[in-house]
């Protein structure tokens, strides 16, 4: 039987200009839907795991078209709560060159973000579950989601459930301070604890020395120095650090580590020519979670993690659409991207 892993969060319509045309030239809008624990599901519903998202949507046309477009992937959302005034919205622009993206959130008053405590039997929920797992995003919304997100904890910790968390900081929803007294309260939960380069500073002011995000420049010891102290505060089994240096906003070198609580694990590192860099750390917590439920070893699931999120960033829009052996081909190094006849 496949492993049940429930993801809890937000999910948004995304609208975005056609190709790379700016905000102020775009006459129409390219609608889809993603948001960072949506698009883990979808990955891991590719995988062949048994993946369920949950979220609460309004009770209208586009809630149902944002759970048709999870559920067409092979998504369980059986336990989506419905109701509430509105669908989340961010607007997408694609940079390109040494032009950076950008995003614009319209998501105030969504139906997630004003979510009661009492719309979640977590006891039902995740019943059966192996993994769950969320992000920073979702308490970031604020309201009630802080404690919707520590009752879930609770009950993994009661079943003994397996929990990993994306830190995903979002300045445009709450401070440093705000994350950090949240987050602080929930992240002991955690079996696996996945931040980027800014994540652990911004967080919790844990910072990697000798590093250089614009600058291209990163420092191996730095960041081992980060996963050890996140391990040594909250008791993390793991914790996976993605490694990104931006050439500029279309090509980027994209790496990981995976620290085992004794042992830091790099992988290769890619050269990126990015199509759309939306999901790229989604894609690398989906890859994650797979490769260890699935038992790789500590080496081959920092590859596998990598690998799958180097090939999101080819990807239009938020979902990773990329099968095991896809995955496994550039993971073993065929790396060549020739036609497959």
């Amino acid at each position: 039987m496949a492993k049940k892993v429930v993801c809890f969060g937000e999910i948004m319509m995304r609208l975005n200009p056609e190709g790379y045309l700016r905000f102020v030239q775009a006459g129409k809008f390219e609608a889809s839907y993603g948001g960072g624990e949506a698009n883990v599901s979808v990955s891991l519903a590719n995988y062949g795991l048994d993946a369920a998202f949950v979220t609460k949507l309004p009770k209208n046309d586009l809630g149902q078209c944002a759970v048709n477009e999870v559920r067409r992937f092979g998504v369980d959302c059986s336990n989506v709560v419905w109701g509430g005034p509105r669908i989340g919205i961010y607007f997408a622009e694609k940079g390109a060159s040494q032009r950076p993206s950008k995003v614009v959130y319209d998501r105030a008053g969504s139906s997630i973000a004003l979510a009661k405590r009492e719309d979640f039997d977590w006891e039902k929920i995740l019943d059966g579950a192996d993994w769950f797992h969320f992000t920073g995003i979702t308490p970031a919304l604020g309201g009630e989601n802080p404690e919707i997100c520590l009752d879930a904890l609770k009950v993994c910790r009661e079943k003994g459930i397996k929990v990993s968390c994306d830190l995903n900081y979002r300045k445009k929803l709450w401070t440093r301070e705000q994350a950090g007294e949240t987050m602080a309260k929930l992240v002991p939960y955690v079996d696996v604890c996945i931040a980027n380069e800014e994540d652990a500073a911004d967080v919790f002011g844990i910072h990697a020395e000798g590093t250089d995000i614009e600058g291209g420049k990163i420092n191996r010891e730095g960041y081992i120095s980060v996963a050890k102290q996140l391990k040594e505060r909250f008791g993390c089994s793991y914790v996976a650090i993605t490694l990104r240096s931006s050439i500029s906003a279309t090509d980027n070198k994209w790496a990981g580590m995976l620290f085992d609580g004794e042992e830091a694990y790099f992988s290769p590192e890619y050269l990126m020519h990015i199509v759309d860099r939306v999901g790229g750390g989604d894609s690398f917590g989906g890859g994650l979670i797979y490769s260890i439920l699935s038992g790789y070893s500590t080496q081959d699931a920092i590859n596998f993690a990598v690998a799958a999120s180097c090939l999101k960033h080819t990807i239009e829009h938020d979902f990773n659409l990329m099968s095991v052996d896809e995955v496994k081909a550039l993971a073993a190094g065929n790396a060549s991207g020739r036609v497959q006849r």
